[in-house]
């Protein structure tokens, strides 16, 4: 793994827990990422499905995300660098995905309701994210939930105990007819 650090990421444990929760993978699943980071989700995704595609626009992404994979053992995953939207459109069909790269959502929530079969999960840090995913999952008939995700860690502190806040995570959950 590259010891420079990448914006944006990782994706905190608690939120990948609930967010692979939410999910629901099943070990014979293909599953989509949009917006790689660090490759903390794919790597944890690929442990327990059958393949995993991931996507970012940012070269430094693709390929800190690779060498994370690499170092973890972890063979399938299928790394690119380009638009989600524009690999979308060659209409490979997924089981699940989940969006932690939210860049052109609106018009890629259409595509991956035509092209996931189960469930999308997006993680959203910015209001803005969160009303757009909610409004574009509820108008394809597809919005389920949205949790809202405030974990605290412990410090010491004068001999005791603190908590200090993580920024809060919005995961959003589509499922229904057009996903299934």
């Amino acid at each position: 793994m590259p010891d420079e650090k990448l914006p944006g990421g990782p994706t905190q444990d608690e939120i990948l827990a609930i967010s692979l929760h939410k999910l629901g993978l099943r070990s014979t699943d293909t599953v989509l990422e949009v917006g790689c980071g660090t490759g903390k989700v794919s790597v944890a995704i690929a442990h327990a499905v059958k393949r995993v595609v991931s996507i970012d626009l940012r070269p430094d992404a693709v390929s800190y995300a690779t060498e994370t994979a690499k170092a973890d053992g972890v063979r399938n995953i299928e790394f690119f660098c380009m638009d989600a939207a524009e690999y979308i459109r060659t209409g490979e069909v997924f089981d699940c995905a989940f969006v932690g790269g939210s860049k052109h959502l609106p018009v890629m929530l259409p595509q991956l309701a035509e092209h996931v079969r189960r469930t999308i999960v997006i993680n959203a840090v910015l209001v803005g994210t969160l009303a757009d995913a909610v409004a574009g999952l509820k108008r394809l008939g597809l919005f389920t939930e949205v949790v809202q995700v405030q974990v605290s860690r412990s410090h010491d502190i004068a001999g005791s105990v603190m908590f200090k806040p993580i920024d809060p995570v919005w995961i959003i959950v589509g499922r229904g007819s057009a996903c299934s």
